[in-house]
């Protein structure tokens, strides 16, 4: 078993999730402006957030990614917001929430308010990358009185004519089998999978980044909850019928909209980024040469386009 491969130590209240992936999350925080914060939700359950500067809040909700550490070098460039990128519940260093109901929608938006419950945010701005984006997209639609502004970094799964590609495919259909042996973390794993989305070599341009997804290769908890969200949003040939998005539900979005969308996105170019920008009512869209996580190259123009945004 690859949790059977480095020895652990737990953190009481904190899930479960290896004391490597605590420490590797300590030693990428020591040298920015960012700081570590907990937080409690309905249920006595913590969420980990990474929170910078003040002003104009904006809530930041990665993807089936490991933590919410990769938006750093996107919320260290956001004067005079009030930058909260959240572990979402499971990943990083945050608890696991039981979902209210096998409904994953309903699920994905009751944990959003949660979120936004536990921070006492009656309102703010929302960006979400990838999976993030789908479950920040729904929030808006069930509770648009509670955003202010959305972005969507990155193509959110399930939206019209956006595919799944096929690594993910494999991973996220069940075997008949037992699942196969994976070779333990490494940094030319994490390379080799960021490859996958277009951003293989912009993600090594981190190297304390590849440091902590190296670790949280090892957490169990996060193995667990991350292939179940895979499961939820993915068939064997696509992405589950039951969630996709219809246009119609897009053209009823009434909160103010930015995409920004690299151009080599895996999961819809450039054509597909315009189909949906044009489907949501007086949506912006810039299109930036990257692939799914256009803020690891090009941090500086993704934070001045969020910024101009939110403000």
């Amino acid at each position: 078993m690859m949790q059977q491969r480095m020895a652990t130590r737990e953190s009481p209240g904190r899930a479960g999730h290896p004391g490597e992936v605590i420490a590797a999350h300590e030693r990428v925080l020591a040298s920015s402006a960012a700081r570590s914060r907990y937080f409690e939700v309905a249920g006595g359950r913590r969420i980990h957030a990474i929170e910078v500067g003040d002003g104009t809040p904006l809530v930041l909700l990665h993807g089936s990614g490991p933590t919410a550490l990769q938006f750093l070098p996107l919320l260290e460039r956001l004067p005079g917001v009030r930058a909260i990128a959240v572990d979402r519940p499971g990943f990083g260093l945050s608890d696991p929430i039981e979902p209210p109901s096998e409904d994953y929608r309903e699920a994905a938006v009751e944990s959003v308010n949660l979120i936004l419950d536990g921070l006492g945010l009656t309102e703010t701005a929302l960006l979400g990358n990838s999976a993030g984006g789908t479950s920040a997209l729904w929030y808006a639609l069930a509770h648009p009185e509670r955003v202010t502004r959305l972005i969507l970094l990155g193509a959110p799964p399930l939206l019209p004519r956006t595919g799944v590609p096929p690594p993910m495919l494999a991973v996220a259909t069940p075997s008949a089998g037992p699942p196969p042996e994976m070779p333990p973390p490494s940094t030319e794993a994490v390379i080799q999978s960021m490859s996958v989305f277009g951003e293989g070599d912009t993600i090594a341009r981190y190297p304390e980044q590849l440091e902590a997804m190296v670790a949280a290769g090892y957490d169990q908890l996060l193995a667990v909850v991350r292939l179940a969200e895979l499961r939820a949003l993915i068939a064997p040939t696509g992405w589950q019928p039951a969630l996709a998005m219809r246009p119609d539900e897009l053209h009823a979005l009434t909160v103010p909209t930015l995409l920004i969308w690299g151009e080599q996105d895996p999961l819809g170019d450039a054509d597909v980024a315009a189909t949906v920008a044009a489907t949501i009512p007086h949506a912006q869209l810039e299109l930036l040469p990257a692939g799914h996580a256009p803020w690891l190259g090009h941090p500086d123009r993704v934070a001045d386009m969020v910024r101009d945004f939110v403000r």
